[in-house]
């Protein structure tokens, strides 16, 4: 098992980065908030995930510990692999992932890619009992997990901005609750450029 990978960032791609540690190059498969941390030409550490398949060894990583707590959880229901995973990763913020779990938010789960409803009902029924509570804290607010929903006008209008630029609905109403929890003063034009800032 390679649980911690350590070097230069030597290249970055669009669902993955290539690592150079020891001599040799990793390809590291990581949701998008982990590739926005990273830098070409800079030092990475990283908390890893070795899958090996009958047709594939891939090797994933995030940069907290929370987004790893989160993977495990979701690859042990059955039939959610490891790319189905960060694809939930990336589409939202761990908070707002967990948050979704834990408050069984079937319509966000399903509205990621390659998530049906009875794949999202499944991870509701399996997970709901077993994600910590604390890892949906910063999105929940005092206000619960329904906090991590938009629920103000200035909110409304961001999301429905970035959704006509073209982004997916579970990551743009995911960001603009999380910024929205931080601070509920925003106006639509400030969580919009906030949330181009963060949106891949």
């Amino acid at each position: 098992m390679i649980a911690y990978l350590s070097g230069v960032v030597r290249e970055i791609r669009e669902h993955s980065a290539v690592i150079v540690a020891g001599g040799v190059g990793y390809e590291v498969q990581c949701p998008s908030s982990t590739l926005g941390k990273l830098t070409a030409g800079e030092t990475a550490e990283l908390n890893t995930r070795f899958v090996v398949r009958e047709d594939a060894q891939l090797l994933f990583g995030f940069h907290d510990a929370d987004s790893v707590r989160i993977f495990d959880l979701l690859t042990s229901v059955s039939g959610v692999g490891p790319k189905l995973a960060l694809a939930l990763l990336s589409a939202m913020p761990v908070s707002a992932l967990a948050a979704g779990l834990l408050g069984g938010d079937v319509k966000l789960l399903s509205s990621v890619s390659g998530v049906g409803k009875k794949t999202a009902e499944r991870l509701v029924l399996e997970l709901q009992g077993k994600v910590p509570e604390h890892l949906a804290a910063p999105a929940a607010g005092a206000g619960g997990v329904k906090a991590a929903r938009v629920t103000t006008t200035a909110g409304r209008d961001a999301v429905d901005a970035l959704l006509a630029l073209g982004f997916r609905e579970a990551q743009v109403r995911a960001t603009v609750a999380e910024l929205l929890a931080a601070e509920p003063d925003l106006n639509a034009d400030q969580l919009i450029r906030r949330s181009l800032g963060r949106l891949r």
